[in-house]
């Protein structure tokens, strides 16, 4: 092989250093790309900076702030207006790691470009195309966030992590090679929301104020008030601040009226949701077909049937699914591989 050049997302972290260093040993010339996107601790780019510097590649920012506020930011404040759920980190794969980043990537005539997600791809010979699939490493699987990527962009994109079964073998490779980040912790938070308090992130961000209305059941009686509905998401127990013989979960929202719909854990199950924004990958289209269905980052798979319906794919469950939130990612699986996926709307 010829050394091809690819460009490596690194956030300073270890997963994304370790990568760097697979790809070198791999015999590819490495570029390590720090993206720029929001207020971020310098930090992170001085730590990229330094991991490359220390295994002996070039090293390169770029300042994404305003793609990052118009199509991650914004999309996330709009979600929760609309009493949505947003993912911002599917979102960003898609206008950032796949979009902007591919674009840096043919200016500076790299072949491919990697991070360090636990996901894999390759050439299917039964579907005559490269494929996206799932991690060796089933708790860590990405692939549930990466369904947005261009089907002909899949063959450009490296995972050099792929292959690992735990996360433990990724810090001992660090640790071997004297990473600084060996033994940094994961970050488990919103990239622009460290301390975790999205509710003061929208207030301070949006038009988004709190604003008192009724919390209603499925009849529409009064049962309590509640903050504003951004407050709450779809599944929710606590802080209801209603007294009930039995548990109550929010149901639903009723923007209009500015309610909270709540009811029993059993009214949180669907049988049936509609999705749209699709992205195929697997197949170019589809009418009918059994698949394995994922309508959150951690939720277990789930049998279904699909159907697609104009621009829309209904999903119909073997089994009813608990707390399906307008806003996530139904995410369809045949097998191992990710058919593709889209946004649940109802």
């Amino acid at each position: 092989m010829k050394n091809k050049k690819v460009l490596l997302g690194m956030s300073g972290g270890v997963d994304s250093s370790v990568s760097a260093l697979l790809l070198k040993e791999q015999g590819y010339e490495v570029i390590g790309i720090t993206l720029e996107l929001w207020e971020e601790n310098e930090a992170c780019h001085t730590e990229a900076k330094s991991i490359c510097d220390c295994i002996g590649i070039s090293h390169v920012t770029y300042n994404g702030k305003e793609q990052f506020k118009t199509h991650v930011i914004q999309d996330f404040m709009d979600c929760y207006a609309n009493c949505k759920t947003p993912n911002p980190c599917i979102e960003c794969n898609k206008y950032m790691k796949f979009g902007v980043m591919w674009e840096k990537a043919k200016e500076l005539g790299c072949d491919y470009i990697a991070t360090g997600h636990y996901a894999k791809t390759e050439y299917s010979e039964k579907y005559n195309r490269w494929v996206l699939k799932k991690s060796n490493n089933e708790k860590k699987d990405q692939s549930y966030v990466l369904w947005t990527m261009p089907k002909q962009l899949i063959e450009h994109v490296l995972f050099p992590l792929a292959d690992f079964e735990t996360k433990d073998e990724i810090r001992e490779i660090a640790q071997k090679n004297n990473l600084q980040v060996a033994s940094k912790p994961d970050s488990e938070d919103i990239c622009f929301i460290p301390d975790g308090n999205y509710k003061k992130f929208l207030e301070n961000h949006s038009n988004l104020k709190p604003k008192a209305g009724n919390i209603v059941n499925a009849k529409g009686q009064i049962l309590g008030t509640h903050t504003g509905l951004y407050n709450y998401t779809i599944g929710q127990r606590k802080g209801l601040g209603i007294s009930n013989p039995v548990p109550l979960f929010v149901l639903g929202f009723n923007k209009v009226k500015n309610e909270v719909i709540v009811g029993e854990e059993k009214e949180l199950y669907q049988k049936e949701i509609i999705v749209e924004a699709i992205n195929l990958l697997l197949v170019d289209e589809i009418e009918e077909m059994k698949v394995q269905v994922k309508t959150r980052y951690s939720s277990k798979v789930a049998n279904a049937l699909i159907k697609q319906e104009g621009n829309q794919i209904r999903v119909i469950f073997e089994e009813p699914q608990r707390a399906i939130t307008p806003g996530q990612s139904a995410v369809f699986y045949k097998d191992d591989m990710v058919l593709g996926g889209g946004k649940i709307v109802t």
